[in-house]
């Protein structure tokens, strides 16, 4: 079976799944970058998560913890199979151009190629230890006003990566359809890919998601792209 066909197998197969999530569909904030993924040939989602802000310790209310609460904001983590390689590039490009930073690309055995969507402006911090609450209400309101904050945030990034995406796949589309214009990729099957910047990937998207991301702590991205027999 050629890769193309395999691939083929592969969507249809993921796609047919039933959602086994406690919500049991896609999340609000992320159907149209879902359908507008598996709407195209070279890519289908495996899994998806919006961003939540979570308080863990399986409690009713904070004053009753008897254990150790956490509050943490987690960001749009969205997993993506792809046809071939230059098909994730071109997605990772387009992630990272609007502000989802800590996006990778994996290849392993039989030559599935995924990329995972990620971000780096999470939010992590313990609030009680054994039953004791470790911080006054007044930090846990001003925690709240931060996790809230980074929701919008996470928010406006999804809906630029949607805009950039579809700009993305319509420049591709051109570019296909007029095959001696476009520059043929060296064949490689193990190297680590360090992004750079397309001013024409999207447009405006860029310079709004430059500013966006003055402040962000970690601006590193670490892409590995294992061989087909790893």
């Amino acid at each position: 079976m050629d890769r193309n066909a395999e691939f083929k197998r592969w969507k249809a197969q993921g796609l047919s799944k039933a959602d086994l999530s406690r919500k049991g569909s896609v999340d609000e904030d992320v159907v149209e970058l879902v359908q507008l993924l598996n709407e195209r040939e070279q890519y289908f989602t495996t899994s998806s998560c919006a961003g939540r802000i979570i308080l863990l310790d399986g409690i009713v209310a904070l004053k009753k913890a008897n254990g150790d609460a956490i509050l943490k904001f987690e960001p749009l983590i969205l997993h993506v199979q792809c046809r071939q390689l230059q098909d994730a590039q071109i997605l990772h490009s387009v992630a990272i151009d609007s502000g989802f930073r800590n996006s990778g690309i994996t290849v392993g055995k039989r030559g599935k190629t995924m990329l995972a969507i990620r971000s780096t402006h999470g939010l992590e911090v313990p609030l009680s230890h054994k039953g004791k609450l470790m911080v006054t209400e007044e930090y846990i309101d001003f925690l709240l006003k931060i996790a809230n904050q980074k929701m919008e945030e996470n928010k406006k990034r999804i809906e630029r990566f949607y805009n950039c995406l579809q700009h993305a796949l319509e420049k591709e589309t051109i570019t296909n359809s007029h095959p001696k214009e476009k520059i043929k990729d060296k064949n490689n099957s193990s190297y680590t890919h360090k992004k750079k910047r397309n001013p024409e990937a999207c447009g405006k998207c860029i310079e709004e998601n430059d500013k966006a991301l003055e402040n962000d702590d970690d601006p590193g991205i670490s892409v590995t792209i294992f061989p087909e027999d790893y």
